[in-house]
């Protein structure tokens, strides 16, 4: 449908083309996603794994519901801002997989048709979407981690054991990062090289 096309462009400029997100692009990007949310429930929608990637994509936004949420009402507290964070962040990772599992999926559907149709399955993409989830949960659970024995080793820098900890984690936690934004770059060159070749083979020749 041209209405999930469009929120698809919305989410690759907010995710993929954008340096940074700002407060237009965010709101959009809610209203977008809301919207998304209630469409993909009309019986117009076809049950679909495209529609499956779509509707993680836009459950997505809810995290950056709750991190204007956690600012609001535990702005009070010194964890707020990096929970905030946390939450921005899990949100930007998974939107730009998720985006790019599309894109895949949009590849296949235009040079693989007949061959990729038996992996191109509502369960498969249900199983992909969670295995998402997971693997940015986890990525953040070892930054809160990094944040803890951060704070801790600080108030008893005279713990051994806990300050080998924090040297682990900080280990961990840089090394992630640095592959996190390796990894941000890599998927922008796929999608424009799927796209590339999506719209080359679709047009006149």
């Amino acid at each position: 449908m041209k209405d999930l096309r469009r929120y698809l462009a919305l989410k690759y400029i907010q995710y993929l083309v954008l340096s940074s997100s700002n407060a237009a692009s965010t709101l959009l990007g809610l209203l977008g996603s809301a919207y998304t949310m209630v469409l993909l429930q009309s019986a117009k929608v076809s049950s679909k794994s495209t529609a499956v990637l779509i509707s993680s994509l836009a459950q997505a936004d809810l995290l950056v519901l709750l991190s204007l949420v956690s600012e609001l009402f535990l702005g009070g507290f010194d964890a707020a801002p990096f929970l905030a964070r946390m939450l921005l962040m899990a949100n930007a990772h998974v939107s730009c997989v998720l985006l790019s599992c599309v894109a895949c999926e949009a590849y296949l559907i235009t040079f693989l048709p007949a061959q990729s149709r038996p992996h191109r399955t509502v369960r498969k993409a249900r199983l992909l979407c969670r295995g998402i989830w997971a693997l940015v949960a986890a990525e953040c659970a070892l930054f809160l981690l990094d944040e803890h024995l951060g704070a801790s080793s600080a108030s008893a820098p005279s713990c051994a054991t806990l300050g080998l900890l924090f040297q682990l984690s900080s280990t961990a936690t840089a090394l992630l990062r640095s592959l996190s934004y390796s990894l941000g770059i890599l998927l922008r060159i796929v999608n424009v090289y799927i796209y590339y070749k999506i719209f080359f083979s679709m047009s006149p020749r």
